[in-house]
């Protein structure tokens, strides 16, 4: 184990215990101990992974980051009473054009650049796509036309049917990607290189217990940064929906890079599922969770998006299943990806 995988979240432990001491002298700091402790926790998420092999190891890493994003959003709910009605939309919206468009558009243009072509199962690809598709739908576009609450708001009972779908759809897709046809979700022909010979159990229980530490480290520190990151996003003259963008770039970065990792390894069917994961663990337990904050609290939950979102929105579950339903990449797969993704950062920034 790398001293880095405990030192940081050791360190993002002490900077929570310092800060009502020194919140002045923390502060400065805590930015970088709260990526570094993500870091760490992916480390020991994919540490667990790798033990308990494919395709239950993307599992564990999507969860596990999945973990962290909806813990950051509760935890700002919570914190903040009024204003915050928009976080879980924009975090998890961001999220899901981050990892259809971002991440799949540079393992796509990154595993294609060198092979020139790589393969994937398609059968894997468009079952989590059509999950995709109705999550979406469902959660973030179908508050706008629905009538027993004015739009972009669910009523309660539309929430609680909301999250119950959301759990529904992800677990019968976890049931298929782990049992039924488990087959869909691994290398075709065997062609990917196979993986280094997986930990011990006891390096794996260890990293299971650090995954722990460094997770409620990472939701510490977090809320400490939350004002700050708002008010330097008010500074700039961004949209508030930044934040959201803030937030799920920070939780799927290593990820991100994991992904990309193995598409230079010429293992392309290992980020998709990576990244297809993410997105649908995103939606998939983000949505159930905070629907349950906001019933249970009492506060306002906006899910519907904007006319420009929902085009973006249709615009990636279009492009994703043209570019996914061939079952081989290429460079302009990626290229066009990618610039989809540009166009959401943009219109993000300057609606």
């Amino acid at each position: 184990m790398p001293w880095w995988a405990w030192t940081w979240p050791l360190l993002a432990w002490v900077a929570l215990v310092a800060k009502p001491l020194a919140p002045g002298l923390v502060a400065p700091v805590a930015g970088f101990l709260l990526t570094a402790t993500v870091f760490a926790a992916v480390y020991h998420a994919e540490v667990v992974a790798h033990r308990t092999g494919e395709p239950f190891g993307t599992i564990v890493l999507a969860v596990a980051v999945t973990i962290i994003e909806v813990a950051l959003i509760v935890s700002v709910m919570i914190a903040a009473p009024t204003g915050k009605a928009e976080l879980a939309r924009d975090t998890v919206f961001a999220a899901v054009m981050i990892v259809c468009n971002g991440i799949v558009g540079l393992c796509l243009l990154w595993g294609a650049a060198q092979y020139r072509e790589q393969g994937f199962q398609i059968q894997g690809a468009s079952a989590a796509l059509a999950v995709l598709a109705a999550l979406t739908i469902l959660t973030l576009v179908l508050p706008n036309v629905a009538t027993t609450a004015p739009g972009p708001y669910f009523s309660p009972p539309q929430l609680v049917f909301a999250g119950v779908v959301s759990l529904v759809l992800y677990g019968a897709f976890i049931f298929i990607q782990t049992v039924r046809h488990r087959d869909y979700f691994l290398p075709a022909g065997g062609s990917e290189e196979s993986h280094l010979p997986p930990p011990s159990n006891a390096t794996a229980l260890a990293s299971l217990g650090l995954l722990l530490v460094a997770l409620v480290a990472v939701v510490g520190l977090a809320n400490a940064l939350t004002p700050a990151v708002e008010a330097g996003i008010a500074s700039l003259g961004a949209p508030p929906a930044a934040v959201g963008i803030v937030i799920a770039g920070l939780v799927l970065l290593p990820e991100g890079m994991a992904a990309v990792k193995a598409a230079q390894a010429n293992r392309v069917q290992t980020s998709l599922n990576l990244a297809l994961g993410s997105a649908l663990a995103s939606i998939g337990l983000t949505i159930p969770t905070v629907a349950l904050v906001s019933i249970t609290t009492n506060r306002p939950l906006t899910l519907g998006l904007d006319q420009k979102d929902v085009v973006l929105l249709l615009l990636t579950l279009l492009l994703g299943i043209i570019t996914l339903g061939t079952g081989r990449t290429t460079v302009l797969q990626g290229l066009v990806h990618l610039a989809i993704f540009a166009a959401f950062l943009f219109f993000a920034v300057v609606p």
